[in-house]
């Protein structure tokens, strides 16, 4: 089921389903697996570039080859740009610290050495963004067997996906928004 908030289709599962990373769980596995970098716009390209000089240290000479080769995104084979991969799965960005991948550009913001956080993308996960026909935009819920864990969290918690993205959500589509997405929660009553 699906319910509209101005130009942003949501699926209810996204007010249903129960989320918490738990990155002692899962090490940050959605750093380095998948097929694809993380999907980008070109705004957040130009952030990345001007984030460079101040995370380069933290990445591996891989990472830095892989950027050096072809920049800091490309375009995947379903033609959407994505940041760049080392060895076909990791993210150039990942940085690895205590048996524990982290992402090298938010490091960097949360020690007050960036501007730039990280990809939207990354921070909404597991609500995937596809931009629709008529200039709509879709929210779905996505399931990926490597955040298990976190979805275990979120129950055990029961900390609803919509509530542990809340930052992110407000950070994409703005704090009215968001209330109004408190107040749809309310409406269909899945609280």
């Amino acid at each position: 089921m699906f319910f509209q908030i101005e130009n942003v289709l949501i699926t209810t599962e996204i007010l249903t389903e129960k989320f918490c990373c738990d990155l002692e769980a899962c090490k940050g596995e959605c750093c380095v697996e998948g097929d694809a970098g993380a999907p980008v716009t070109l705004d957040e390209v130009a952030a990345i570039e001007e984030s460079l000089d101040v995370v380069w240290e933290n990445l591996n000479a891989s990472a830095q080859a892989v950027i050096d080769k072809q920049g800091v995104a490309y375009t995947d084979e379903e033609g959407d740009l994505v940041t760049s991969i080392v060895g076909g799965k990791d993210c150039v960005f990942t940085c690895h610290e205590g048996g524990c991948c982290y992402c090298a550009l938010e490091k960097a913001y949360r020690a007050g050495k960036a501007r730039f956080c990280k990809p939207i993308s990354c921070a909404l996960y597991p609500i995937r963004e596809v931009q629709l026909k008529n200039g709509l935009v879709g929210l779905n819920y996505h399931r990926w067997a490597v955040c298990r864990e976190a979805v275990k969290k979120g129950n055990e918690l029961d900390l609803p996906v919509y509530k542990f993205l809340k930052d992110p959500l407000t950070r994409r589509f703005g704090e009215e928004w968001y209330a109004m997405l408190e107040e749809a929660a309310k409406e269909l009553k899945v609280e």
